[in-house]
């Protein structure tokens, strides 16, 4: 039965070494997996109560067994101290805290010993190669890789990375795409996560980064960052848009990507499956953006709200389809790629929302103001749409509208005054008998006619006002006077008393 010490030394740093080159680590924790080995092995056999070490020397390969002994006045546990007194005797200037060692005849390696020392050397080297693994991998999110499909699970797809296995989701692969077992396959790392069954690599062939990177393989200018890819949208294994943007203005970022009769974008889309790709020209203009996200439509008009971030964009008829797309994947595409929610109505729609709309502001103002049909169509041709607006606005505005004077926008502003006043009594009156609470009155962001509104919908307390939805709420105020947010703030603020709020006056955590 072999000894520890039967072990040719130089054959012991042989093994190490050779164990390292076929792992790809370093020789060092190799052979600190041996001394475990050895030292467990130590243990088992001396005690599992004293503190045995090995140690392996890395120019001779000698192993050496050693016994710690800690120096302790006075002693707790006679297994790993000895008393300062006997220490002193064996070395004069040991003090409190020093180790003494002792040095242990070798240990015979039997069946069972031999079988633990491999379990823990097995044990340490997949911990150390786990170890590396992740800290090669970490850095490299963001990357496109290449491996050999290893095993194909439910649709989960396990590539091997020859250092490493990266696992393709279900979500993360291309519709319809069939990969089998050694097939050679590329994806994108879009994360990877240190996991107690070791690390795992996150790939992706459905990322839109993805796609962004084969263009920076395919297209040198990308690489070297005179072109920018500034946005990427995909619908995986149909269409993608893609945004890009030449800082070199001889050098025209559309053709750049497309290449020689097509050859740098083809070769993008057939990795892809033959997913259609539409390469766009960025712009700093956010109007202009749209118009070319919504490429290939034509678009006649524009209309932001920058404060909702929602635009509407009126196209010709004829263009209404093709805008659209199939099950609306176009301006999916082109809201994704620009930030902006997007809404499209042909120029029938939009000319007929604006002559409604004429019509209602027009009759609001002959009915508010008493004024003929004339003065109502000025004030609405300048962009006044409500009676509040009017009787805001600064005199001198007013006067300005063509075919007004100051007598006119004078007596116009009074006469708004008038009505804004007796329509506001008579609301507070229907409002004190509908009995709408004070708490809702005094709601912030409810005004009069809201609050009469919600009173003959039957929210009269802030517990009615909490059980509302959003929506809810803005088709009983009006969904033109009140927007989603603004909606949704004033539920949560009333719901606020359902939360007792802790010692510092806070309910966060209890709304959470």
């Amino acid at each position: 039965m072999a000894t520890t010490a039967d072990i040719p030394r130089l054959e012991m740093l042989q093994v190490a070494d050779m164990v390292a080159r076929e792992k790809g680590i370093e020789r060092e924790e190799v052979l600190e997996a041996m001394e475990q080995a050895i030292q467990k092995a130590g243990r088992a056999k001396y005690g599992l109560e004293h503190d045995i070490r090995a140690e392996i020397d890395r120019k001779t390969g000698e192993i050496k067994l050693l016994r710690y002994m800690q120096v302790a006045d006075p002693i707790e546990n006679e297994s790993v101290q000895v008393a300062l007194v006997e220490a002193q005797r064996r070395n004069p200037e040991a003090q409190v805290g020093d180790f003494l060692t002792d040095e242990l005849p070798p240990i015979d390696f039997g069946r069972v010993a031999a079988q633990t020392a491999k379990q823990v050397i097995t044990q340490r080297m997949r911990e150390s190669e786990r170890k590396r693994q992740y800290e090669e991998f970490k850095d490299r999110v963001g990357e496109i890789v290449s491996g050999v499909v290893k095993r194909v699970d439910y649709g989960n797809i396990t590539v091997d990375l020859q250092r490493a296995e990266g696992v393709i989701r279900r979500d993360e692969t291309i519709p319809r795409e069939s990969l089998r077992v050694n097939d050679r396959v590329r994806a994108y790392i879009f994360d990877v996560r240190e996991e107690p069954r070791g690390p795992q690599i996150f790939l992706s062939r459905s990322h839109p980064q993805f796609m962004a990177k084969l263009f920076t393989q395919e297209v040198p200018e990308i690489y070297d960052g005179i072109i920018e890819i500034k946005a990427v949208a995909r619908d995986p294994g149909s269409r993608a848009k893609i945004a890009v943007l030449s800082h070199d203005s001889s050098i025209d970022p559309i053709g750049a990507c497309v290449g020689m009769r097509g050859s740098r974008v083809q070769a993008v889309v057939q990795e892809l499956q033959g997913e259609k790709v539409d390469i766009i020209p960025w712009s700093a203009d956010t109007a202009n953006f749209i118009v070319n996200a919504l490429a290939p439509a034509e678009v006649s008009k524009v209309l932001m709200d920058e404060e909702k971030n929602k635009t509407e964009v009126v196209v010709p008829d004829d263009q209404l389809s093709l805008a659209i797309g199939r099950r609306g994947q176009n301006v999916k595409l082109a809201s994704q790629l620009t930030g902006w929610e997007i809404d499209i109505m042909t120029e029938a729609e939009e000319s007929e929302r604006r002559q409604k709309e004429t019509r209602e502001r027009t009759e609001l103002f002959k009915a508010t103001l008493d004024v003929d049909d004339v003065i109502a169509h000025l004030l609405v041709a300048e962009g006044y749409a409500s009676v509040e607006e009017v009787s805001e606005a600064a005199v001198e505005d007013l006067a300005g509208v063509e075919g007004f004077d100051e007598e006119i926008a004078t007596e116009l502003q009074r006469r708004g005054r008038e009505y804004i006043e007796k329509r506001d009594a008579e609301l507070a009156e229907r409002l004190e008998n509908l009995g709408v609470s004070e708490e809702v009155r005094s709601a912030e962001g409810l005004t009069l006619p809201m609050l009469v509104a919600l009173g003959d919908a039957g929210v009269k307390t802030l517990d009615d006002l909490g059980d509302l939805a959003s929506d809810e709420l803005r088709e009983i105020v009006g969904e033109s006077a009140m927007d989603s947010d603004m909606a949704n703030t004033i539920i949560m603020r009333a719901r606020e008393h359902w939360f007792p709020a802790d010692e510092t006056g806070q309910a966060d955590a209890a709304k959470a």
